[in-house]
């Protein structure tokens, strides 16, 4: 197969982590005789202080060229959130002009990080759910103003918006345990009492077999650290979305393990780990790249349609933390830690 990777390096440790995805992508066109062009473009902060635009028209256009986008991450404290340009911003954009509404966060808990997470194992075995979070819309995309002593931001949402995020829950619930937790704040938004009105509708309507109960956010933010294993789809808004997969995170063991798909209605899709940039380490050599690099099997298996080798690198990245290999975030107190590029030679040694 022939096809063209846009990669979106991005800031702080970003370079470091997407390195490795794509060497690891490079692996896989050999060892499945397949023609990858991989197209590095500059996107984020870096392009801020280059070009005074996070999304720069090339990078834009190299995008909507591509089969698939890589991101690696963007952001950090050298630009403020009052500056005028900024890297958040640019990644709003870029989720808009791709038509990406749909966020897809798995979250399987791997046997051999249980002691990695924070949470009693117990509580953790069996663990495997996953997150369908509503991407362009709601109070990230509202309008917004300020005053001296004032500031709003508006949540709206769409019939339209709602049901086709639906949809996209209701065919991966389908094909997982076909069970659908939908979590809001309805006794309190509008827009959540919509979110429910319509998402009940559409999977009693569209995907018979396929139960959906509703959840409020608190609720479900506790439920997530209490019994996990309850949990199958959650489909919510973006901001709730937002918040909950990063707590849930913490199942995992590290932000570094996780991977996200950005989808819409083409294949195309932004692929990027969970993750920030973490300027902190970032120059270090010593983040986890695996949250990347299982990115990059999503965009196998979503924008390629390559299920053998998504499959593949997944296989890899769990024989390689089964063999012990681990970065500094899930290694155990006192125990050695790979680098970044150790831990992909594990990976690619795996693989």
């Amino acid at each position: 197969m022939k096809a063209r990777i846009a990669v979106l390096a991005g800031d702080g440790i970003g370079p470091e982590v997407t390195a490795e995805a794509v060497r690891v992508l490079r692996a896989v066109a050999k060892r499945y005789n397949h023609d990858f062009t991989l197209d590095e473009l500059p996107f984020g902060g870096v392009a801020v202080d280059e070009f005074n635009d996070g999304l720069p028209a090339r990078t834009l256009s190299g995008c909507l060229a591509a089969n698939g986008v890589l991101l690696g991450a963007i952001g950090g404290p050298k630009w403020g959130l009052t500056d005028p340009v900024r890297p958040e911003t640019a990644l709003l954009q870029l989720r808009s002009e791709l038509g990406v509404y749909a966020n897809l966060r798995p979250v399987a808990v791997q046997p051999s990080l249980i002691n990695a997470s924070p949470i009693k194992p117990e509580y953790l075995e069996g663990v495997d759910l996953l997150f369908v979070r509503e991407l362009t819309g709601g109070i990230y995309f509202g309008k917004k103003s300020k005053q001296d002593d004032r500031a709003v931001d508006e949540c709206a949402y769409s019939v339209k918006e709602i049901e086709r995020i639906t949809r996209v829950a209701g065919r991966l619930a389908k094909s997982r345990r076909s069970r659908i937790t939908q979590v809001d704040k309805s006794n309190v938004l509008e827009t959540s009492r919509l979110w429910r009105t319509v998402s009940e509708r559409v999977i009693y309507e569209e995907f018979p077999g396929v139960s959906i109960e509703h959840m409020f956010v608190d609720a479900a933010a506790m439920h997530l650290i209490r019994n996990p294993k309850d949990f199958d789809v959650i489909l919510t808004e973006n901001l709730f979305g937002d918040i909950l997969t990063d707590e849930a995170a913490m199942l995992a063991g590290s932000l570094g393990v996780l991977p996200s798909a950005a989808l819409g209605d083409q294949r195309r899709g932004l692929y990027e780990p969970i993750h920030g940039s973490a300027p902190d380490i970032a120059g270090r050599g010593i983040a986890n790249p695996c949250g990347t690099i299982l990115s990059a099997a999503l965009l196998l298996r979503y924008s390629l349609d390559l299920e053998t080798e998504a499959k593949a690198i997944e296989s890899a990245v769990t024989q390689a933390l089964d063999g012990g290999a681990r970065t500094a975030d899930i290694a155990s107190q006192g125990a050695a830690a790979l680098s970044t590029r150790s831990m992909g030679d594990a990976v690619l040694g795996a693989l």
